[in-house]
């Protein structure tokens, strides 16, 4: 999927279609995973690990196919783009929800919780630098045609790997259990105060990636400084994943989500302040910390206080307010920015956070939710 994501938008701007184009194209990687996440989540309560997984093989496989085939035609090459990027985009979410709600399965406790989403995080991470680079080396290699072929032939290895996950039969659902609505879970006051928190810190996230290189722009830095910039917030996300496994048994869910909101509400006090590159840096790898922390303090509660044999619906919901996020915050950041100014975003932002570490607080103050 970051693969296409990557290839897509270049192929189509090649082909002479304008940035407003693009940005839709973009959008629509986002789309289908809001659509798809439910129906999702609940095939892997019903079926464990496998039946999801291939179902997101076959969607990412054809998005990479529909992508390859776009290279042949003449007209409604465009179309054909969106719908590869529908696909590739509704297929990765929908094996990610899958291999979540599997990995939570595996841990023992709550620390267990901590070190397996800490390993997990950093797969995303990975395939954001792989299947960028890769697909770019192809394009210079071997042109468009060769970069979507592979893409739509990478798929194919989940299902070789998954040959070690071990088969699931989760137990039959009573007719109750099958009536029940996703959005039943949204009553848990626990769940909804996470999803805000949750919400909060990813819409940090993006609006540093938007407001970044508008910042550099003003200040006049080359493109690699503000490359630079967003490469070292990256690599302290790592970091940050690869410590959590270490620290895991004496960190505790509320404490560091509230720690991530202040410091992220700090850190975008004094961005908008600093003048080098380099101390954008600083101030980009202190995010990094910040916020490479969330993901796996989200999951962990998340597997805590949903109801065990509904967790691939909460993990959906998680999913669609995510994605909803990236899908509908840069057209709102876009519209901000040139309202009230790039800087602005970051001293709004911040101050919602940091008012947003009071239900970060709330969150562990709450019995957990009665196991069925």
């Amino acid at each position: 999927m970051a693969g296409v994501r990557l290839a897509a938008p270049l192929g189509a701007l090649r082909q002479g279609y304008s940035a407003w184009a693009v940005g839709i194209l973009l959008g629509l990687f986002a789309v289908a995973p809001i659509l798809l996440a439910l129906p999702a989540g609940r095939l892997a309560d019903r079926h464990g690990y496998h039946i999801p997984l291939r179902v997101a093989v076959a969607l990412t496989a054809s998005g990479g196919l529909l992508a390859l085939l776009s290279t042949w035609l003449m007209q409604g090459d465009f179309i054909v783009l969106c719908f590869a990027a529908m696909l590739t985009g509704g297929g990765s979410n929908f094996g990610l929800i899958a291999i979540q709600r599997t990995a939570g399965r595996t841990a023992r406790d709550a620390t267990d919780l901590r070190r397996v989403f800490s390993w997990l995080g950093l797969a995303p991470a990975l395939s954001n630098v792989v299947g960028p680079v890769l697909a770019g080396v192809l394009i210079d290699l071997g042109g468009f045609r060769s970069a979507f072929a592979v893409m739509a032939l990478l798929p194919l290895a989940s299902l070789w790997w998954a040959r070690r996950v071990p088969q699931e039969t989760p137990p039959p659902r009573t007719p109750e259990q099958q009536r029940r609505s996703s959005w039943e879970l949204l009553r848990a006051p626990g769940l909804r105060r996470l999803l805000l928190v949750n919400w909060l810190l990813s819409a940090s996230w993006d609006v540093h990636t938007f407001v970044v290189p508008i910042l550099g722009h003003e200040r006049g830095f080359s493109a690699s400084a503000i490359g630079a910039v967003l490469g070292v917030f990256a690599a302290a996300v790592a970091l940050v994943r690869l410590l959590i496994p270490m620290l895991a048994s004496r960190l505790r869910e509320a404490q560091v989500l509230v720690a991530a909101m202040l410091g992220t509400g700090l850190v975008f006090a004094v961005y908008p302040f600093v003048q080098s590159a380099w101390m954008m840096g600083v101030c980009a790898v202190l995010l990094g910390l910040a916020l490479g922390s969330v993901q796996p303090m989200v999951m962990t509660t998340l597997h805590q206080i949903t109801p065990h044999d509904r967790h691939g619906e909460a993990i959906a919901l998680r999913s669609m307010t995510i994605n909803f996020s990236s899908a509908v915050m840069p057209l709102m950041f876009g519209l901000a920015g040139a309202a009230l100014g790039a800087a602005s975003l970051f001293w709004v932002m911040g101050a919602l956070v940091a008012a947003g570490s009071l239900q970060a607080r709330r969150i562990s103050a709450e019995p957990p939710p009665l196991r069925t």
